[in-house]
């Protein structure tokens, strides 16, 4: 028995010797990589900006009559970073190469996509970022910040990176895509995508138009006059988009009808812009006013539909909804299945309207009507309404029809684009108000911040204890202060 229990433990010695001990100590029940495909899943997730949300509150698509659901204040302190998504697509690209992938390769290329994504976004919200020294690590914790003009630069660069190798991949037929939830692994559509994105990088830097780093009027004439090296969206089937089932149900659905139904009502913002303009669309988002119905006006009246005031004083605005004086959500088409409508994040009608703006802007030759024109036919279209007579009549008014390359033209653009914007691309309907101010955003006692729409966002909290000296310089390089001010400007509106 002794040498059985001899030869047992000097065999258990030597499998030990033969084995790494870090290998010992790993748990084999949870994973340390996973597949580039799973990644992809993870990081195109982040982009998702839904609809009904607070975002588009304050992009004053609706309103909150009731506190407990929240109120139209724009009392904002402080946003996060995206780095944390950015990882992930620095692990997705690390592990498609692990897989055998080659160097340029469809992951490498969206990669360098959603870099340009999530760095637009967090330098329009914040202005001046870590981007150079971000995501050392320990071998550096307090990162420098990058001027959002450098940002900028930085972001074009990568776009034009992600297309040269996304049409490389194409070109070579190896696309070992996988994943990808939106638009199928088709690499020719994130191809329209990139491009289509581009320009909308290039209409947010238009006050920055004669920078000679930036070149915002050479790249984008670039883009419109070579269609074969930077393909664009051709139509509502290349946008990046959210499609909901009854599995990933529509945030409105029948099974929180009676939560919110009464507790959300338009706003005059859009509804009352979109009523105004005799638009068809009035019809589709919204249910008539009761007391105006009371009053002997038809559902096909468009004096029937009132939106409240997001500067309205949440008691006064829960008041009148309760009477009746406010348009309710339309009940039919969002709270009577699960699908409701796909949610846009980067679309078709805003890229006609950004090429619209950016001839009105003498950027680029072209005809800035029959874009203008495309863009609203193309939102107007994905509510259902496709007749032809009702487009028309809709577009020869005299406040819709194109007035021309002018002030007026202008305006008509950018008040149709907010009107597409209605509950998809996240932030952009506000990004583009700020960079305009057009549409007029609403204020008052209802919106807080002493009646204005904030500027930007406060850092984290985690920069003013991690990262101070950095925080402080980019705050006093931007502003000339060391104040985080939510109402102060940052460089691309100047």
């Amino acid at each position: 028995m002794k040498k059985i229990i001899i030869s047992i433990i000097t065999l258990l010695a030597v499998v030990t010797s033969c084995q790494d001990f870090e290998e010992l100590e790993k748990d084999p029940n949870r994973p340390v990589s996973a597949p580039a495909s799973l990644i992809l899943g993870s990081v195109m997730n982040d982009m998702y900006r839904g609809p009904w949300s607070d975002i588009h509150k304050w992009n004053q698509f609706w309103c909150s009559n009731y506190n407990y659901y929240g109120t139209q204040e724009y009392n904002w302190t402080t946003t996060s970073f995206s780095y944390t998504t950015i990882k992930n697509v620095m692990k997705m690209e690390e592990e498609a190469i692990k897989s055998g992938a080659k160097e340029v390769n469809a992951y490498a290329a969206l990669g360098k996509f959603f870099r340009a994504f999530y760095f637009t976004e967090m330098t329009l919200k914040l202005g001046d970022i870590p981007l150079t020294e971000s995501l050392l690590g320990i071998e550096n914790t307090k990162p420098v910040y990058n001027t959002q003009k450098e940002v900028f630069v930085q972001v074009l660069n990568w776009l034009d990176q992600a297309n040269s190798e996304i049409a490389q991949v194409i070109a070579s037929g190896d696309n070992t895509l996988a994943g990808d939830f939106m638009l199928s692994n088709n690499l020719s559509k994130w191809q329209k995508v990139i491009n289509t994105f581009k320009l909308r990088v290039l209409v947010h830097l238009s006050k920055k138009d004669g920078d000679a780093d930036l070149k915002v009027k050479q790249r984008f004439a670039e883009v419109l006059n070579d269609g074969v090296k930077f393909p664009i969206m051709s139509g509502m089937e290349d946008n990046l988009e959210f499609v909901y089932n009854s599995i990933n149900k529509y945030p409105l659905n029948q099974d929180n009808y009676g939560f919110t139904a009464t507790r959300n009502n338009m706003s005059a913002m859009y509804l009352n812009t979109l009523a105004a303009l005799k638009d068809p669309r009035t019809f589709v988002v919204a249910d008539p006013a009761p007391a105006k119905i009371a009053a002997g006006f038809k559902v096909t009246d468009f004096e029937a539909y009132v939106g409240a005031s997001s500067g309205e004083s949440l008691d006064d605005m829960s008041t009148k909804a309760l009477k009746g004086e406010y348009s309710w959500i339309s009940k039919s088409r969002y709270y009577s299945s699960y699908t409701g409508e796909p949610c846009i994040q980067i679309g078709y009608p805003e890229m006609c309207f950004n090429i619209a703006e950016a001839i009105n802007h003498n950027w680029a030759s072209g005809d800035a009507e029959a874009w203008y024109r495309k863009g609203l036919e193309a939102s107007v279209k994905s509510y259902g309404i496709t007749d032809a007579a009702t487009i028309e009549n809709y577009y020869n008014q005299a406040s819709v029809k194109y007035a021309g390359n002018n002030g007026t033209g202008l305006n008509q653009i950018l008040v149709q684009k907010y009107l597409a914007f209605f509950n998809n691309s996240g932030w952009d309907a506000y990004f583009n108000y700020r960079r305009t101010g057009t549409p007029a955003f609403l204020t008052g006692a209802g919106t807080g911040n002493s009646g204005r729409i904030p500027k930007r966002w406060q850092y984290p909290l985690s920069e003013r204890t991690t990262n101070e000296v950095n925080y402080k310089n980019a705050l006093k390089a931007q502003f000339d202060v060391e104040t985080d001010d939510i109402n102060s400007d940052l460089w691309v509106l100047k």
